[in-house]
């Protein structure tokens, strides 16, 4: 009996630790998913003098794709929502965070712009809103507004094809 207890205390965090292995540690859970994408209004990086609101992405599926030309994950990722973006299988938009105004238009210049428009979000606090971890992030937002996925870090190849591309696709047939 007096080993009882530190036997069934060791088995039971044992089995937390254990279960702990098999999950993606891609994966974060985020509040936001089946809820409707934060509210904002931002400057775009092409014209400062207009802005950009999810609301005019009303009526489509759409990517949100939050990164910084100081990411070096948002370098690997480039090329992959780049060649997205030739697909034209999904609008794609971006928001450059904490970022330099100049640096992040001549990393679209030299690498490519695969975003219809890009929102500047300079102090950050869209990034709060949208419960924003570290560059690169990406949502999938629906015809409805609704966040329907979160992937966290660079997306790649493998992501798009058995988890993006096959949400954005159901999500495109769905009807209002």
């Amino acid at each position: 009996m007096r080993f009882a207890i530190p036997l069934i205390i060791f088995v039971v965090i044992a089995g937390f630790l254990y279960s702990g292995l098999g999950r993606d540690p891609t994966y974060v859970p985020s509040p936001l998913i089946d809820k409707p994408a934060p509210e904002f209004s931002l400057p775009t990086l092409s014209d400062p003098a207009n802005s950009f609101s999810p609301d005019q992405m009303a009526g489509k599926v759409w990517l949100f794709n939050i990164w910084a030309t100081w990411c070096v994950s948002c370098r690997v990722e480039h090329p992959v929502l780049v060649e997205l973006a030739r697909s034209g299988a999904v609008d794609i938009v971006g928001l450059n965070y904490k970022d330099e105004d100049q640096k992040a238009r001549e990393w679209l210049e030299q690498l490519g712009d695969p975003y219809v428009t890009t929102a500047v979000d300079k102090d950050g606090r869209i990034g709060i809103d949208w419960g924003f971890y570290g560059a690169p992030e990406t949502f999938v937002i629906d015809k409805k507004g609704l966040v329907r996925h979160k992937h966290v870090g660079p997306i790649g190849a493998e992501d798009l094809n058995s988890t993006i591309l096959p949400l954005v696709a159901g999500l495109q047939a769905e009807n209002n």
